[in-house]
């Protein structure tokens, strides 16, 4: 596929979010680099991917239209979350990257599911092939819901090179949990890239630009006996203190004298990420019992359910 140096190899991103929003969860708070995925760096990475398949100088391969797809709740339901959702929102809008959201839906057992995202972005995606003609389109997704689209893509000319993730980790519960990429969508594509295998052996500026620079954090204090400083729940069920600790692992506990201390988790921080929490913070909180921690201790433990950082 070479080009004459004048020539641009046009390339077009599209993220399925809660995908992408998986692999940078597990990347920050389940693995040891303990990062975010960078969305700059990605692309950088796929830039000279792209270049490298193609045999193409880096300065050719130009991505000309990136779009991420995600259900989001409603503001009512996000509360304070709204912060955190509009910070990741003005990253994608630095990298000029086009946002389409869905309302999230419940279905069985009132659980949140998203309804129609792939569909949305499998219809974007084969429409905007055509206009924009894309020679690569990279499309970051795990799910074989895409193939239809896959196909469709290769009978326009444009070639699909998959950004995919296999991983797994143990949940809160101490439940496993696994992602895994479609067999069949990996070998409709194009190309396929690894992602967990190229960051696992492969240690070149591109792999290291994947992860967002790591921030240095003040370490906790201990402070011993200290007067307690947590007080009774609220008409809500809500219960007011400060943090305790921090392991950078993605877990913490709240100060709870009466608990003898509450282990929270990091998916359960409500307005802001994980990484931002200190020793001391002022937080406040929902408990509840914590049947993993009560059986293996022999004595009664609780976890926070929802954590919110108050001013």
């Amino acid at each position: 596929m070479g080009k004459n140096l004048l020539d641009v190899l046009r390339i077009g991103i599209f993220y399925d979010g809660y995908y992408f929003y998986k692999v940078s969860n597990y990347y920050k708070y389940e693995h040891e680099k303990k990062s975010r995925i960078s969305i700059s760096g990605l692309h950088d990475f796929i830039r000279s991917e792209v270049a490298a398949l193609t045999k193409n100088d880096i300065r050719q391969c130009q991505i000309i239209d990136a779009h991420y797809f995600k259900g989001r709740s409603s503001a009512k339901e996000l509360g304070e979350k709204v912060q955190a959702e509009r910070v990741f929102e003005d990253i994608l809008m630095r990298e000029n990257i086009v946002s389409h959201y869905l309302p999230l839906r419940y279905g069985e057992n009132n659980i949140v599911q998203e309804k129609g995202i792939d569909v949305w972005l499998a219809l974007e995606a084969y429409e905007l092939a055509i206009y924009k003609h894309f020679d690569i389109l990279a499309l970051v997704a795990g799910d074989g819901d895409y193939v239809p689209l896959v196909r469709k893509l290769h009978t326009v000319g444009t070639q699909v090179m998959l950004i995919c993730w296999d991983f797994s980790y143990h949940n809160e519960n101490g439940d496993s949990v696994e992602t895994k990429t479609s067999r069949q969508l990996q070998e409709e594509v194009f190309y396929s890239v690894p992602m967990h295998q190229r960051v696992e052996q492969n240690n070149n500026d591109y792999i290291k630009g994947l992860f967002v620079p790591e921030k240095i954090y003040e370490k906790p204090v201990v402070v011993l006996n200290s007067k307690p400083d947590n007080v009774p729940a609220d008409d809500q069920g809500e219960f007011s203190s400060t943090i305790y600790s921090i392991n950078q692992n993605g877990f913490g506990f709240i100060k709870d004298d009466e608990r003898n201390n509450v282990f929270f988790h990091y998916s359960r921080v409500t307005n802001c990420d994980f990484s931002e929490l200190k020793y001391g913070m002022k937080v406040r909180y929902t408990v509840e019992e914590d049947e993993e921690r009560s059986r293996r201790d022999g004595a009664e433990r609780f976890r926070a359910t929802k954590i919110t950082v108050v001013d």
